[in-house]
């Protein structure tokens, strides 16, 4: 093993290590009794439940983990790359063609030893907790249509990576990320109204009560609505959700059915005012950015490493290619990307709180924001109490417990001022 291998392997081995650590101690903080700001609307069994669906999700995760690492050293130190660069060799197709049908194989094998651990996740922890809703066509015709967008997405992005990085070479990188930086800006202009509604059907919300309350919302705080839609998210799950998508005309933000099942019109508004939030603070091109400077600074070091030997020797590489060193580079990358992770969920939850907190001012109703955040972590059976460690190592979003606390100072600040006025 040289200097490279070493290296990959350590990371691997560390970051397996770090959410195994992260793992255990989560599920040691489920011990902790009920916080009594829950009392009101978690009753025991409810709250049982939560905990248990977090020991059962966690058990399963670190079970796929280990099998994923396993297949990986495996299939690494058996000369697996080797042998399947051996066997794209054999076709005798240009560097492009070969790179992809040598990284489309190793999806394709991925995807495939994933697929049992997708079916025991959806139909049966899912489906034992009362969340799944999905049938075995929607399963299928998912993956499905999935695939059909890496062919038609995924496969012409990486043949014009690697074509780049094949004949650019010096200023490849450069090349490589403007190519990038438009794909996604891109894809993230056609999902709303091409990708998305492949998996989902977006019905524009219906005339009463809750669109004019939204409408009054909106005007209120100067918020320029092309559309708001309901998606059909109970055809999967019945867990609840909201996102804002996309930018320009074709922006848009979706409530999920089984949101709007479950929460009055002022907690709907509440959610609403969130995502608006997100879009009034610049989060969204904000992390785009973030993204795109940390993609910038992959691909630069990416190409100091594509072509060398030792990372390629350190994978039992008979030969030196530009999509074998993508893949290798990839690994290496594993610590830079962690650290960088965390600064990404750092800010994350960051963007949260400030979003949670526009909603509150804005629509001068912090209770609603609080009863909808504590109904959601019933519906969706939230760990209450996760460890401060698995938190900073894996969410996005501050735990719910965290946010209620924040609005609640909010509202002893609205008091004080009101106060003094």
């Amino acid at each position: 093993m040289n200097i490279y291998a070493i290296l990959i392997l350590l990371a691997l081995v560390v970051n397996y290590i770090l959410n195994l650590i992260s793992d255990i101690l989560n599920l040691k903080t489920l011990d902790a009794p009920m916080p009594k700001e829950f009392e009101e609307i978690y009753d025991t069994d409810k709250y049982d439940q939560s905990r248990e669906y977090t020991r059962v999700r966690t058990r399963f995760g670190l079970i796929a983990s280990t099998f994923s690492l396993g297949v990986l050293l495996l299939f690494w130190f058996v000369g697996g790359f080797n042998w399947l660069d051996g066997m794209v060799r054999e076709l005798d197709q240009s560097v492009v063609v070969s790179g992809v049908l040598f990284v489309g194989a190793l999806m394709i094998a991925q995807n495939i030893l994933s697929l049992p651990f997708s079916i025991y996740s959806t139909f049966v922890i899912e489906e034992k907790f009362g969340f799944n809703k999905t049938t075995a066509a929607t399963f299928v015709m998912d993956r499905l249509k999935g695939l059909l967008l890496l062919v038609l997405l995924g496969l012409p992005l990486l043949a014009g990576i690697l074509f780049i990085f094949e004949y650019l070479q010096a200023s490849a990188w450069v090349f490589a990320w403007i190519v990038i930086v438009l794909f996604t800006l891109f894809v993230q202009f056609i999902a709303p109204t091409w990708i998305m509604p492949l998996f989902n059907k977006f019905t524009p919300i219906e005339e009463g009560e809750l669109k004019d309350a939204i409408l009054s919302y909106a005007d209120r705080v100067s918020f320029p609505l092309q559309g708001i839609y309901v998606i059909d998210g109970s055809r999967r799950s019945g867990k609840s959700n909201a996102f804002f998508t996309g930018f320009g005309k074709n922006k848009r933000i979706a409530l999920y059915d089984t949101l709007i099942e479950k929460h009055t019109v002022e907690e709907l508004v509440a959610v609403l005012a969130h995502e608006i939030g997100h879009y009034k603070k610049k989060h969204i091109p904000k992390n785009m950015v973030f993204g795109f400077l940390q993609t910038g600074l992959m691909l630069f070091i990416l190409s100091l490493f594509i072509r060398l030997p030792g990372l390629h020797e350190a994978f039992f590489m008979d030969h030196i290619s530009v999509y074998a060193g993508l893949l290798f580079f990839g690994l290496l990358y594993t610590p830079v990307d962690m650290l960088l992770s965390f600064v990404t969920q750092y800010f994350s939850r960051k963007y949260e709180f400030e979003a949670d907190q526009f909603a509150a001012e804005t629509t001068e109703d912090p209770e609603s924001m609080i009863s909808v955040l504590k109904k959601l972590s019933v519906n969706n059976l939230s760990n209450l109490t996760p460890h401060p460690f698995y938190v900073w190592l894996n969410y996005s979003h501050p735990p719910v417990l965290k946010r209620v606390q924040a609005i609640k100072a909010l509202g002893v600040n609205f008091s004080q001022r009101g106060c003094k006025q």
